[in-house]
């Protein structure tokens, strides 16, 4: 997204997203104090365009700082045999987990034989949901730091909140990797994707208890929230945070979803116009502050 250059001199915002974000930003006059005049999604896919020194190819010449990152690419790491509405009773039902006190602890079921996955989807889902954001955050620090007001906004879902993975009686390895957030590390954060693929590899998901279904998904989605929190504190004067925008409509989900893209996209608008001393480090479902 182009900002006037009469008004601030070659910024812009830079937005990789599925959901239809540029429609909502455009439609908006000023980004702090910052006329937007253009949309477009500079970068949609992201990989072939960044080399092995992590340089990266994306924005114009003209464009000398970018004042806005959204990671939103997502891919469910699985296929479904049968009749997909089975994701939406499934989804549904993690969902009513999370948003109930107690949650249901250690009452669920243990797989869904229509839920089908190998490690091929598997390792594609973590490298695009995971790593595909470490990524492209990456590439984009050094033009995000020239910035007044640097935005990065990560959308990851609530089926990969620690709420919900303590609730399922989840890795309790990972889990209380993820959630000390005193010690929390990229590393760590890293550390907790590898040992899952590991274990992939070695079909000990169950017996190691790693997510029974979605289960690539759910991971790299917590992992996803966790790095969220440890660049907040890694760039304090970044606004840095993670959202679910609730159960959209997409492809990754069949199209089951409850909600539209564009009811979704409203929740990513929402931090990326926070004020520069607006909360950083936290996990939103759509508008509102959640547990991680």
């Amino acid at each position: 997204m182009h900002v006037n250059d009469d008004l601030v001199a070659n910024k812009a915002l830079c937005v990789s997203s599925s959901l239809p974000i540029c429609e909502y930003i455009d439609s908006l006059l000023f980004v702090d104090d910052e006329h937007i005049v253009q949309a477009d999604t500079l970068v949609d896919p992201i990989d072939d365009r960044i080399d092995s020194s992590g340089k990266v190819d994306l924005c114009p010449p003209s464009v000398e700082a970018i004042v806005l990152n959204v990671n939103n690419a997502g891919i469910g790491g699985l296929m479904v045999e049968g009749d997909v509405l089975m994701l939406k009773e499934i989804i549904e039902r993690d969902f009513l987990i999370i948003s109930t006190e107690n949650g249901e602890e250690g009452g669920w079921t243990k797989s869904y034989p229509g839920i089908v996955t190998n490690y091929e989807l598997t390792k594609q889902c973590v490298e695009t949901n995971y790593y595909g954001a470490k990524r492209m955050i990456e590439a984009f620090i050094p033009l995000l730091q020239l910035s007044n007001s640097p935005r990065i906004v990560n959308v990851a879902s609530s089926l990969g909140s620690l709420k919900i993975l303590v609730q399922l009686l989840c890795n309790k390895w990972a889990t209380e990797v993820l959630r000390d957030a005193d010690s929390l590390t990229e590393e760590k954060v890293d550390q907790v994707v590898n040992e899952f693929l590991k274990d992939f590899t070695e079909k000990s998901t169950e017996s190691k208890g790693w997510p029974s279904y979605f289960t690539a998904y759910k991971v790299s989605k917590a992992s996803l929230i966790a790095y969220t929190r440890v660049l907040a504190t890694k760039y304090p004067n970044f606004r840095i945070n993670s959202v679910c925008p609730g159960y959209c409509k997409t492809d990754v989900n069949a199209n089951t979803g409850s909600l539209t893209a564009g009811e979704g996209a409203e929740s990513l608008v929402n931090l990326a116009l926070l004020p520069n001393d607006g909360p950083s480090g936290l996990f939103f479902y759509r508008k509102e502050v959640t547990f991680f």
